[in-house]
């Protein structure tokens, strides 16, 4: 069936005219009814976040989403637009996209009188009908609301007095639609006055012409709240006239933050080498933003995005696929020696502490990687400590005499709980050796590395449950680490390589160095 192309065929289709927020009421009404989700690809908000952005919708609000960089507040807004109608009718050459029933400009109702029913109809797709502006201090008024065109006044040999010499800005230019302002604290404090007879009266005035467009249209904003204290605010009369304020926020669980990265990071790479990321090692990347959100060195003000991990994971796949071109293989998997590839996508976007950024964004960064493998260690395997009493001493009360150094008051050393699991390990490293791996060298040599250590191989079969032998080398270097971890042997960086070794000897060997 054509659609109507003049006012006449539009009033005998049945056409009933409503405001954009009926619009939308109702479409999300439809939606929710059916069991839909209007904001698919949005994951962690099910009972949070979603739940008031719907009531503020069926409450006709103007809202503002408030929350820390990378939780999702401009997709939420520009999935709004699925809740527009497929199209919609307005008076064809309108600058404001009148309805054809209601218009409100000069131009619309001087083209109403002068053809009547035979006035000429456009429709407008719903992705026409959404704007976004990105609050910056160089935005003005006119920018947003409009301004007299002298060139248009000169051109048409129109009086300055004329309606029809205004030029409107984007707001009056989304009637009918949805229009967002993003960062809405960056705005500068007499910009926002504009937009409060916008909001409050729903209409607009231009350089004091004595005339007030009626404007139908939802206004939504984003926001942060480290915006409030170092860049700018909101002003109360602003934010007294947003009807909802919604409080976004990072996922809540390890698996929904790996969904959301799975779903944004870019991992379909060419098909050989073919690039295998498994669940558990997806969620061991997700865990180092979990790390950040709860360090202490970390800027909580400034939030850690999920950006993050969705940068880490692709640097870990490209070292994967780097890696195997190297060697020719048609199959890589990650290694726990492959983390500190990903140090450039996390070291520029965590915020630092002083504290931090003393230590340096790199060694914090390195630590958020130790803490996020140390998690998944405790939660694979059985602590080293659980054990029965070893014949090894505690690290700290080694004795320290051959360095010429003064013996510690002490009581009879203290012998270590060691879980029997571990003993075989402890043992090989006790007797001076090491182990040394590397993201650059082929599988075959990082798995015999990893299988000269006794023991290893038999905790991990035990525990970890591997379904591959890359799986049970990654289970391997993840007891190594853990071992680590719970300070029982040493680890060594040495540029991309690492080395594990006996932790009395390492703790020998730097204080000789010291």
């Amino acid at each position: 069936m054509s659609r109507p192309a003049t006012l006449r065929e539009l009033k005998d289709s049945g056409y009933r005219s409503r405001g954009v927020k009926e619009e939308l009421r109702a479409n999300l009404r439809r939606a929710l009814s059916r069991g839909e989700n209007p904001f698919e690809g949005v994951h962690g908000y099910d009972r949070t976040v979603l739940p008031s952005l719907y009531n503020a919708i069926l409450s006709k609000h103007d809202f503002l989403l408030l929350g820390l960089r990378g939780q999702a507040k401009t997709r939420l807004l520009r999935l709004l637009v699925g809740l527009l109608d497929p199209e919609i009718p307005a008076i064809e050459g309108s600058d404001l996209n009148e309805d054809p029933l209601r218009p409100i400009t000069k131009y619309g109702r001087r083209v109403s009188a002068e053809r009547g029913d035979d006035t000429p109809i456009a429709w407008i797709p719903r992705e026409e009908r959404y704007r976004e502006k990105l609050a910056t201090p160089d935005v003005t008024i006119a920018d947003l609301i409009g301004d007299v065109d002298p060139i248009k006044a000169a051109t048409q040999r129109r009086s300055y007095s004329d309606e029809e010499v205004i030029h409107f800005g984007i707001i009056p230019r989304t009637n009918r639609g949805i229009f967002a302002i993003n960062e809405l604290p960056d705005l500068q404090p007499r910009i926002q006055v504009g937009l409060l007879n916008i909001l409050e009266e729903r209409d607009l005035q231009i350089r004091g012409f004595p005339i007030r467009i009626p404007l139908d249209i939802l206004l939504v904003f984003s926001a942060n709240p480290e915006d409030y204290t170092n860049r700018g605010n909101i002003i109360t009369p602003l934010k007294d006239r947003i009807s909802s304020q919604i409080l976004t926020h990072y996922p809540d669980e390890v698996k929904v933050a790996a969904r959301i990265t799975a779903q944004e990071a870019w991992l379909e790479r060419d098909a050989v080498p073919a690039v295998e990321i498994p669940e558990f090692f997806r969620e061991l990347v997700e865990e180092i933003a979990f790390a950040a959100r709860a360090s202490e060195f970390v800027d909580q003000s400034s939030g850690v995005s999920a950006r993050m991990p969705i940068s880490a994971v692709e640097i870990l796949a490209s070292n994967l696929e780097r890696r195997g071109l190297v060697h020719g293989e048609r199959q890589v998997f990650p290694r726990l020696c492959d983390l500190p590839a990903c140090l450039p996508a996390i070291t520029g976007k965590v915020e630092m502490v002083y504290e931090g950024e003393q230590q340096g964004a790199e060694v914090i960064a390195k630590k958020l990687i130790a803490t996020a493998v140390k998690k998944l260690f405790d939660a694979r395997f059985p602590a080293p400590d659980s054990g029965r009493p070893s014949q090894r001493r505690r690290a700290d009360e080694d004795d320290t005499d051959e360095l010429s150094m003064p013996r510690r008051a002490r009581s009879a050393p203290t012998p270590e709980k060691i879980h029997p699991l571990y003993e075989p390990i402890l043992e090989w490293f006790s007797a001076g050796n090491k182990v040394t791996l590397s993201d650059d060298i082929p599988f075959s040599e990082h798995l015999a590395a990893l299988e000269s250590v006794p023991g290893l191989k038999k905790a991990v079969e035990e525990h970890f449950a591997p379904a591959s032998p890359e799986e049970l080398a990654v289970g391997m270097e993840l007891v190594l680490e853990g071992l680590t971890q719970h300070l029982k042997i040493a680890r060594e960086d040495l540029d991309s390589r690492v080395s594990y070794g006996e932790m009395l000897k390492f703790n020998l060997v730097r204080s000789r160095t010291s």
